[in-house]
């Protein structure tokens, strides 16, 4: 088979690493790869939004299937987009990538069918979320909904921080910002449980951790995770 990854990160450079070792695999591809998949695989210089291009390349070098690691082409569409032209794909469709992709979209789900969540509140003007945080006892969580590459949350110890929050996510940090969130503060360890689904069945594979705080006691800002 020949395989093409969509994405740029060390998730991709991980998952090229593990395909090939799959006897079934003839050659992998990556859009647009990094260094690390650039000395184990073959990285294309094409952008993970570039749709149209990705399927002119996988459809002239007669590539099998395609996988899909960042959030932003899934957000996209780019599933739907395959599918549509008869090219297999994995990853989670334009709808279900809302999960990951607006926060405030996952906040109503978990509202809608009980599911456990902190309790928040939803903006969208600044000037109201500003009047609500006065209300409010600290710490509490502000963050910006939309793709945020893992920064877009800030845990805020007094008013002062979190009306800064409020100030950079409406003034446009993440982006153009129509909503923001403002939602309670729970103490406790973040873990990831991970399935894969068709909709009918699923199949568990195991756990991580992010560690996104910088600094000793997790006193620093947001990261992207480690």
């Amino acid at each position: 088979m020949i395989i093409g990854i969509i994405g740029s990160g060390g998730r991709e450079h991980a998952i090229c690493a593990k395909i090939l070792e799959s006897k079934k695999v003839d050659k992998v591809y990556c859009f647009p790869g990094n260094a690390g998949t650039d000395l184990i695989a073959t990285n294309i210089e094409i952008k993970v939004d570039e749709f149209e291009k990705i399927k002119n390349f996988v459809t002239n070098n007669k590539i099998d299937f395609l996988v899909v690691g960042p959030e932003k082409p899934l957000v996209e569409g780019i599933v739907n987009f395959f599918q549509k032209n008869n090219i297999k794909i994995f990853g989670p469709e334009k709808l279900a990538s809302q999960l990951e992709g607006s926060k405030i979209f996952t906040k109503k789900l978990c509202k809608k069918y009980k599911i456990p969540t902190a309790k928040f509140g939803i903006f969208t003007k600044k000037n109201n979320a500003l009047s609500f945080l006065k209300k409010r006892n600290f710490p509490l969580v502000v963050k910006a909904d939309g793709l945020a590459a893992g920064k877009g949350v800030y845990i805020c110890e007094n008013i002062k921080t979190a009306k800064n929050a409020v100030n950079e996510i409406f003034d446009g940090k993440f982006g153009l910002a129509n909503n923001i969130l403002i939602e309670e503060f729970l103490v406790g360890e973040e873990m990831s449980y991970f399935i894969v689904s068709d909709g009918k069945t699923f199949k568990k594979f195991g756990t991580a951790q992010d560690h996104k705080r910088v600094l000793e006691g997790d006193r620093g800002k947001n990261t992207g995770g480690m």
